[in-house]
């Protein structure tokens, strides 16, 4: 038997961590690397336009699944382009091995031809990020490096010089066993009684929930029925909180709705679950506040608090529920509840008068007509810009959808590429990349990526010629908008010279016909939708005082606009509600 290199070790290894695919652009000295995988059968080479693409799709993936994934760029500018996908994926906490391929070993330092330094320029945002110099560090800096990934739930980044990766992996090297998934995290029981009394002696409780109630829809469910408590939500929070919640007060934060931001406020006790939620201009500083978090190092991170508890979401609400008092007086909740359905009927009323007829088309029918076509357990990616503000009013969770964007990094051009490792994980499964005209022409190479290997990803784009966001974060400074302007193509005739279904649409009454041809396309499409430029509408009392961004100083006012199928979940709720 052949003796083994580094390369073809260090591929073994990623195998044995569960990775399935490296995403990545080929290079001289990543050659080794992509030798191995060739010869590999159980992991494939998925050859994207831009690294950038290749970290945005691993990261995707590994949020998709729940399993580690992988990127990899060659030396000098082919690994430096991963770093903004890097970045998502490591806010995003996905766990992430990250190859950055390296100049020869010997020329490190001495000025080289396509030099940096990705061990040190990669730590901001890794768990880990270290140099292979020598074969005898393989494998337990690469195993290393895997369990800070999962472990940690972030980047892990392994510099590799392609000289070394030829080199012959060293005989009778230790293979540890690897962790593949994490733990589940409990409390302390000093932590859990204070909490417990915290909650007992409140009259009023405000849940506030994020990313980290993933897999505890139903434990949050029951203990807000417990304590009688309105359950708001952050952007992230929505695809696993909102649905079937007879307690939903909507979303805080400047793309929020609902009745969400006065439940925070008008409480004796907020508990935050699983958030680190970064506008604290939304958050209050006059009530008493808990938080609970797996990671220990965002509690108290936004907002001061009167209890910081170190645990799962899920296991701490296992802990909690059987030992609360249950409440009796609803009247905060029910008043809660008909705050947020009275918001929402005046909000929709701004957005219902002819929606149908409108040219430009609004994009609110937009979302609202993709939502409704759409399969019930579609993943949507989703373009940081006005399609966040789309898809928070619009895509309606069920517990089997998926909702992916640049939430916390907060980047350009990422649906695109992390439809491509959404998709990756199923063929059969509905992938939507709800992409601004602005993010999809920054990485539109790699459309040509999803014709190459077929992938059936449907691409939505909103096209309304301009930055929209940036110029509403102009506009909220009391700037005109520069700058923001976009001559744009048909891409319809784009996605078809590239060998893909393109059909553009703009008129309302052709939509529904462009989405379910799109959908029904075996293969990659793209819906081209002309969309109303000026279709946001700005709250009256809007002031100079407001940052760009989405944090807000002086006033604590959200966005207005549609909010699609919540009006009708908040009237259900108010429905259900026990009569005295």
């Amino acid at each position: 038997m052949a003796k083994q290199n580094v390369a073809e070790q260090f591929v073994d290894i990623l195998v044995r961590a569960g990775v399935r695919r490296l995403y990545g652009v080929v290079g001289d000295s990543l050659n080794p690397i992509v030798d191995a995988v060739r010869r590999n059968a159980a992991i494939d080479w998925i050859h994207v336009r831009h690294e950038e693409t290749a970290a945005f799709a691993a990261g995707a993936e590994a949020q998709v699944t729940g399993r580690l994934a992988a990127c990899a760029g060659s030396c000098g500018p082919g690994n430096l382009h991963l770093i903004n996908g890097l970045y998502d994926a490591h806010r995003s906490m996905a766990p992430v091995l990250a190859l950055a391929s390296h100049i020869p070993s010997s020329e490190i330092g001495l000025g080289y031809f396509q030099e940096t330094h990705p061990d040190r320029l990669f730590q901001e945002c890794s768990h880990y990020s270290e140099l292979i110099s020598s074969p005898k560090q393989m494998p337990r800096l690469l195993q290393t490096a895997i369990q800070h990934a999962v472990g940690q739930a972030g980047v892990s980044v392994v510099a590799l010089p392609g000289d070394i990766a030829a080199e012959p992996a060293p005989e009778k090297a230790a293979q540890s066993a690897l962790v593949t998934s994490r733990p589940t995290v409990r409390p302390g029981d000093a932590e859990i009684d204070a909490l417990v009394d915290m909650i007992d002696t409140a009259g009023r409780v405000t849940l506030f929930c994020g990313s980290g109630t993933a897999g505890a829809h139903a434990e949050v469910m029951e203990f807000a029925g417990r304590i009688k408590s309105p359950v708001g939500h952050a952007l992230r929070g929505k695809e696993f909180i909102q649905y079937d919640n007879p307690f939903d007060v909507g979303m805080s934060g400047l793309l929020g709705y609902g009745a969400a931001y006065e439940a925070t406020h008008e409480c004796d006790l907020l508990i935050l679950l699983g958030t680190d939620f970064p506008y604290n201009a939304f958050l209050p500083d006059d009530v008493r506040i808990a938080q609970i978090d797996v990671r220990p190092q965002v509690l108290g991170r936004r907002s001061r608090l009167d209890l910081a508890v170190w645990g799962d979401v899920r296991e701490t609400l296992r802990c909690l529920i059987p030992r609360v008092k249950e409440k009796t007086d609803r009247r905060f909740l029910d008043r809660m509840l008909k705050k947020h359905a009275d918001v929402l009927e005046g909000v929709v009323k701004a957005y219902t008068r002819k929606v149908d007829k409108h040219v430009p088309i609004h994009p609110e029918y937009v979302a609202a007509v993709l939502d409704d076509v759409a399969d019930d357990d579609a993943v949507f990616t989703v373009d940081t810009g006005m399609c966040n503000v789309w898809a928070a009013r619009y895509i309606s969770p069920n517990g089997r959808r998926r909702i992916i964007g640049s939430f916390s990094h907060g980047s350009m051009a990422n649906a695109l590429p992390m439809a491509i490792g959404a998709q990756f994980t199923d063929r059969r499964r509905q992938v939507v990349s709800m992409s601004g005209d602005g993010g999809f022409a920054m990485l539109m190479g790699d459309f040509l990526t999803l014709v190459q290997y077929d992938l059936p990803v449907k691409v939505v784009l909103f096209n309304n010629s301009s930055l929209g966001m940036v110029e509403l974060e102009m506009m909220v400074s009391g700037l005109p908008s520069y700058g923001t302007a976009n001559t744009n193509p048909d891409f319809a005739a784009v996605a078809r010279a590239c060998g893909a279904l393109g059909i553009r649409v703009e008129k309302p009454k052709q939509l529904a016909g462009a989405l379910k041809d799109a959908f029904r396309h075996k293969g990659p499409a793209l819906v081209d939708v002309v969309t109303d430029p000026n279709a946001l509408s700005i709250p009256p009392r809007i002031s100079a005082e407001m940052v760009t961004g989405f944090a807000l100083s002086a006033s604590k006012i959200v966005l207005d606009g549609g909010v699609g199928r919540m009006l009708q979940m908040a009237r259900s709720n108010l429905r259900n509600m026990p009569r005295p």
